[in-house]
């Protein structure tokens, strides 16, 4: 296999605004497609170094957790994660707050993973070993728990509380939320 193709990005096949909870789980796939491509950047680098495939790879990491992973966030934290908090079940209310508890901790551990992969983008150093390996590993293992926590619990008991108005409510805003104000382009 050529370098350039263990390090391209992806396509995946198109999901609508109409169905939230696939829309959902579509983001999860490509979640964990882009982290098995931080995975493989970090090891095309060690072990051939710096060049445009890992360039490329890197800017398709960042625009990922730049963009489409804070969409998704809040996502979760306006529809899915709401009526868990509001539950008279204290252990859907405590997986509610530990789903929020661990956006938290992604995007802090994103902002420490962001300045080293942005020189990896723009103008790469000599050195091929990752400046922040602790971090990426347990920015990885949160994200990998984190969506089984929730495709595994808290999405299913989301489903069972919002009725088929408030799950289109929800789609239309998930979209719109995503729209370039000025030309309804999609971001």
């Amino acid at each position: 296999m050529r370098r350039a193709d263990a390090l391209a990005g992806f396509s995946s096949p198109a999901v609508g605004f109409d169905q939230p909870f696939e829309m959902l789980h579509a983001c999860h796939d490509r979640v964990e497609r882009t982290l098995s491509l931080l995975g493989r950047l970090v090891a095309h680098v060690r072990e051939h170094g710096h060049d445009e495939d890992s360039r490329s790879a890197a800017r398709d990491v960042l625009r990922y957790f730049d963009l489409a992973a804070p969409h998704h966030h809040q996502d979760e934290e306006r529809h899915v994660l709401p009526p868990l908090l509001a539950s008279d079940d204290a252990a859907q209310r405590a997986l509610a707050e530990q789903l929020v508890a661990e956006h938290r901790r992604m995007e802090a551990l994103w902002a420490v993973l962001r300045g080293p992969l942005q020189q990896w983008a723009e103008a790469p150093p000599a050195s091929t070993a990752f400046p922040q390996p602790e971090a990426l590993a347990e920015f990885t293992s949160v994200y990998v728990d984190h969506i089984a926590r929730e495709e595994g619990h808290a999405y299913p008991l989301a489903r069972t509380l919002l009725d088929t108005a408030t799950l289109s409510e929800m789609g239309a805003e998930m979209g719109a939320r995503r729209r370039d104000p000025p030309t309804g382009t999609p971001r």
